[in-house]
C-alpha cells in the first residue's frame, strides 16, 4: 500500500538542499518537508551537547508533520548525533555511512580524503567506517570551517577569487597526500564542487553524500512499500531569513520555489 506521508529532511541551513535535490531525482513523486536551521547555522563549531540539542529539536519539528522517515542532511549531525536519530519512532538516515562506503568502492590508489566541519572531522566517523570496511586504505581528514559560511552567503562560484583561494588553502594537505577520492563530509560542500575540481583536477572523484543517501532512501522505501505514487509537493521551513533562503534554494535546487512554500518557524521550545 502506498504511503502518502512526506519524507522529513533537516540541516543547519542551505546545505541539506543538496540532499533534497538528489532525493527529488530518485523519488520525484515523494512529498518532502525540509527544515533549515538558518538562524543557528553553522552547527560545525558547536559543542557535541549543543549539536545534539539542536538535532533533537529539528527532528521533533519534522515529526510534528507526520513524516514517514527522517534524513539528517547534515554531516555534523550525522557524525556526532546519530544516537539521537536512531532513537526516533521513524526510520532515520544519516549521510556518513553511505558516503564512506561509496568512497571505499571508488578509490583506485587506496588514498581517501575527508573534508568537513570541525565537529565532523573531530568525530572521525568517516575514517572509522572506511577502515572497518577496508583496513588497508589510507585516510586523511581536513576541517574546512569556512566553506559553510561561503555557501550560506552565496559565494560558491569557481571563478570567485576568494572562493578559490580558500579552497586552495584548505586542500593543500589533500593534494600533498595524493588522494584520488574526496568525501564531501558536509552537505554544503557539493555546492563548491566546481571550485574543488578546479583546484584538485578532474582525476579526483568527489563523493556527494546526497547522491549516495538518496539511493539508499529509494531502496528502503521500495523494499518496505512506502512509496507515494501521486505526490511531489515540497515544503520548506526555516528558523530565519526566509527571503534569502528562497533566493538561494531556487539556485541550488535549479527550480523556482514559491514564497508561500517557505515559512519561518520557531522551534526553540521543542
Amino acid at each position: 500500500m502506498a504511503d502518502k506521508r512526506p519524507i522529513g529532511v533537516f540541516d543547519s541551513g542551505l546545505g541539506g538542499l543538496t540532499v533534497v535535490k538528489e532525493i527529488i531525482k530518485e523519488l520525484p513523486n515523494e512529498d518532502i518537508v525540509y527544515f533549515g536551521d538558518t538562524g543557528r547555522v553553522p552547527y560545525g563549531g558547536r559543542s557535541v551537547d549543543t549539536i545534539k540539542k539542536y538535532a533533537l529539536q529539528d527532528e521533533k519539528f519534522l515529526l510534528s508533520h507526520d513524516v514517514k522517515l527522517i534524513v539528517a542532511a547534515c554531516g555534523t549531525v550525522s557524525s556526532v548525533a546519530s544516537d539521537i536519530g536512531n532513537a526516533l519512532p521513524v526510520p532515520y538516515f544519516e549521510v556518513v555511512s553511505h558516503a564512506s562506503m561509496a568512497a571505499v568502492n571508488a578509490t583506485k590508489n587506496g588514498k581517501i580524503a575527508v573534508i568537513g566541519t570541525n565537529a565532523t572531522v573531530k568525530s572521525g566517523q568517516h575514517k572509522a567506517t572506511i577502515l572497518k570496511e577496508n583496513p588497508s586504505l589510507s585516510v586523511i581528514n581536513c576541517a574546512c570551517p569556512l566553506f559553510v559560511p561561503l555557501v550560506e552567503e552565496g559565494w560558491y562560484s569557481e571563478n570567485d577569487t576568494i572562493v578559490l583561494e580558500t579552497v586552495r588553502r584548505y586542500l593543500k594537505p589533500i593534494i600533498d597526500f595524493g588522494a584520488d577520492t574526496l568525501i564531501l563530509g558536509c552537505t554544503h560542500y557539493p555546492v563548491l564542487s566546481k571550485a574543488l575540481l578546479r583546484v584538485l583536477g578532474d582525476n579526483v572523484t568527489l563523493i556527494n553524500a546526497g547522491t549516495t543517501t538518496a539511493k539508499a532512501i529509494k531502496k528502503y522505501i521500495y523494499c518496505h512499500n512506502l512509496e507515494n505514487q501521486n505526490g511531489g509537493e515540497h515544503r520548506f521551513f526555516v528558523s530565519d531569513k526566509p527571503d534569502y533562503f528562497k533566493e538561494q534554494a531556487s539556485v541550488l535546487l535549479e527550480k523556482d520555489i514559491d514564497m508561500c512554500k517557505v515559512e519561518k518557524v520557531d522551534i526553540g521550545n521543542l
